[in-house]
């Protein structure tokens, strides 16, 4: 369980950025289900993309089982960057598609 521990960080953190990005930008939101599940989708991303660039090799920073402050910190922004992320392409995507 504690090899997960990361990515339910990152996907948590994904929702709560793709709903924050709902809130700041209205107009793009898509309600708080589809936030939630499109910043879901972003957070798993974003933490792997940031795990990437930081660690090398995100499925072996996925599975470490030390999970220092660091370690935290960065599944807790890289999942609500990449979730907010992704909310907002969906939401311009259908916004663009409405008219």
């Amino acid at each position: 369980m504690e090899e997960y521990l990361p990515l339910i960080i990152q996907l948590v953190s994904g929702a709560v950025g793709g709903n924050l990005a709902g809130k700041l930008m209205k107009n793009f939101s898509l309600g708080t289900l589809w936030n939630s599940i499109a910043g879901i989708l972003g957070g798993g991303l974003g933490g792997q993309v940031l795990g990437m660039l930081l660690g090398g090799d995100a499925e072996a920073a996925a599975t470490s089982s030390s999970m220092d402050l660091s370690s935290i910190l960065g599944s807790v922004a890289g999942g609500g960057v990449g979730g907010g992320i992704v909310m907002t392409i969906i939401g311009i995507i259908k916004k663009a598609m409405s008219k």
